[in-house]
Parts: structure tokens; sequence; C-alpha cells
């Protein structure tokens, strides 16, 4: 099948070229990097691309299918898009371009508590099919409103961010005053005026704000307070007893977010969790872990009969994804490089993503003699 892109832009270093030049810098290094030295932000991209498959050339020709079944729904591709926290700033309206486009090729869109859409447009947009990350607050008022709030747009599955006991220390977001509480300098304001479809599009969208917390914050909130509710708001760890609490309570798929550990799997295991995502936040969080492949490659054999797992973290193309499923992963997610496609192209930048991934995706089974995603690990190279 041909899948629908541009082929002005056919690879992630297209997109992410275009992208630079076309949101401001500081937008643009929120999105691109990592924390501290940026050491596990790019051990997760050259560890994945380690994982070698080997080709088996003269097997009868593959009816190949990107089909995959997850919790009884099919899903048209074995990959969905991860959540990122203020998606508006880095191109106006990006949570909605987004999901529509996720419910047109039936791939999970994964809404982020602290991203610029609301729980219930999303819920709109996507019929009902979108994910949900929560970052668990502290306040048991609001994450009881939050989970009421899932349930009554009857979102499917609920992810539990794990790895966010404390923000991470980005150096190039204290610089441009994108740490919390944030600021605006005439740095970012000139970085503004230079990217003049970007200041447009924000104009006609308005201003980029935490859609779902809205109604939770006080409504004359100036930035500096803002940062201090949302410190407020989402401090403390996750641990076994909030878990528990809302796997008493969540109707719904329960999946743990984050996960890097033997101890963190158990604990999922334990709870009656339906799935993990094994992760470091993309590198964004801890620069002294391992990368997030290497956590999988540990934890998928030992975990799969008891509990579907998945992957993010490093993931940036068709060919990175059987990487992963090859490793073991059920399902895998892709944040920055849909955020890099509707940065460069705007509104067809969704689908133009989608339809790449899907495309290098199906080459590489074909290439490998591959009928489906699922069956990748039997072309692993030990």
């Amino acid at each position: 099948m041909k899948w629908n892109f541009d082929r002005n832009y056919p690879g992630i270093d297209d997109l992410r070229s275009r992208a630079k030049k076309r949101i401001p810098g500081f937008a643009f290094e929120y999105l691109d990097g990592g924390c501290n030295e940026d050491v596990n932000l790019h051990k997760n991209t050259c560890d994945l691309r380690e994982v070698e498959l080997i080709p088996h050339y003269l097997v009868p020709p593959p009816a190949t299918s990107l089909k995959t079944n997850l919790w009884g729904h099919e899903y048209d591709a074995p990959f969905g898009m991860a959540p990122i926290g203020l998606q508006g700033l880095m191109w106006p309206n990006a949570p909605e371009i987004l999901a529509r486009a996720a419910l047109q090729h039936n791939i999970p869109f994964t809404l982020s508590t602290v991203t610029t859409s609301s729980i219930e447009r999303i819920a709109e947009l996507t019929e009902g099919r979108a994910w949900f990350q929560l970052y668990h607050p502290a306040d048991v008022a609001l994450r009881n409103d939050l989970l009421a709030r899932l349930q009554a747009a009857q979102y499917p599955v609920l992810v539990l961010l794990c790895d966010v006991p404390s923000f991470g220390y980005r150096p190039r977001d204290i610089r441009n005053g994108l740490a919390m509480p944030p600021r605006m300098t005439w740095r970012n304001i000139l970085q503004m005026a230079s990217r003049p479809v970007w200041a447009w599009q924000t104009l006609c969208h308005g201003q980029p704000e935490f859609a779902t917390l809205k109604p939770y914050m006080p409504k004359t909130l100036n930035m500096r307070q803002l940062g201090q509710f949302m410190d407020k708001t989402f401090a403390g760890r996750l641990d076994r007893d909030k878990i528990a609490t809302i796997r008493d309570t969540w109707k719904g798929k329960l999946v743990l977010k984050g996960v890097a550990s033997e101890y963190d799997a158990d604990l999922a295991v334990d709870l009656g969790l339906d799935g993990i995502i094994v992760s470091n936040h993309g590198g964004r969080q801890i620069d002294v872990g391992e990368s997030a492949i290497h956590s999988l490659q540990r934890l998928a054999a030992k975990y799969r009969p008891r509990l579907t797992v998945m992957m993010d973290s490093g993931v940036r193309s068709g060919p990175d994804v059987a990487r992963a499923m090859a490793s073991g992963a059920q399902f895998v997610f892709l944040g920055r490089t849909f955020m890099y496609g509707v940065a460069a192209l705007g509104n067809p930048g969704a689908d133009h993503t989608v339809g790449m991934l899907k495309t290098q995706l199906e080459q590489v089974l074909n290439q490998v003699g591959c009928a489906s995603p699922a069956t990748l690990e039997k072309f692993l190279r030990p």
C-alpha cells in the first residue's frame, strides 16, 4: 500500500531541519533537548540503532500488514503518538492537529496533563479513542476530578507517569525562561518576531495554556505564580499506594510509563496493571541511566507474559520502530518525530509523518521477509 506523505520531506532529518527554521529557538530547544549534558538523549537513539535484523531474501513474498491488536482494538500500525507537554507552544494547535491525524490513521494519540488541549476537546476529536498521561497531582481532590473527567469522556487507557519525581535539569530551558517559573525575555521576543508564520498562527489560535488544568487555576495567575502553582500541584513521587488507589478506581486499561527497572515492573504486576511503557522520558529526566532500548531488552522477555510491554524514547523512524519491536516491544510510541512534522509542515504535518513512518516500516518488513511487526523478533541478530 502507498501511504500519503510529502516527498519533499521524506526523512526525519528533513522535518527536523525545517522545524528548526519555522519555530522560535526557545521552542525548538524545548522540543529537541534533553537534560544536563544530553548523554541519555543521544544514547537512546545510538543504542537503538545498533540493533540489527537479518533479512531472509529467498522466502516467498510476505503479505505484509502493519495492523496490530492491542487489548482488543486493532490499530492500523504498531506505533502511536507519545504525550508531550506544551505542544501548542511549539506549533499552535498542535495537539488537535495530531489528534485528528491519529483518528484518521487509527493509531493512539496520548494527551499529556500539561499540554495545551483539554481532555474533553481531544476526546471529541478522537471519538473517545485517545489515551491520557497523568502527572499525579499532590491534591487528592484534583486527582479524583481528573479521573472523573476522563471516565466521563470515555478514555480507554490511562497512563501513569512514574519518572518525574522531580523536574529534569534542562540548561536550555533554564536559559530560555521555560523552567518554572517561566519568564519572557527580549531574546525570546526577538526569536518570535523572526518566525512570522508561527507568530501569526499563535495570534490566530491564542496564547497556549494548560487547557486541562485551567479549571483548577486561579484566574489572576501571573507567570511567577504559575510556576509556583505547577510546583505545588505536581510535587511528590508516585508510589504503590497512589497506584493502587487508581487501580481500584479506574475501569479502563492502566499503564505505567517510565519503567526502567525490575523493581517498578514487579510493582506493576503486583498491582494488576495492564501494561508498562519502558522509557526514560526521551532523555529529558535523567542523564545517568541506561538507554531505553537496553532497559527494554532486559525487561521484555521477563514481563511480557504478564504485562503488555511497550516502549518510547529514542524512536525516530520506521526502522527504529522495527528495531524496538524486534527487541521485544509490543507497541511503540514516538514523540519528537510527530512534533517535528507538525512544526515543519503545519496542518498537513501530522498526516505526512504517519504516512512516512508507515512507508518506512512496511519497507523494512518487505526487505527482511516479515509479514507482521509482531514477528520481527524472529529476524533479530543475536
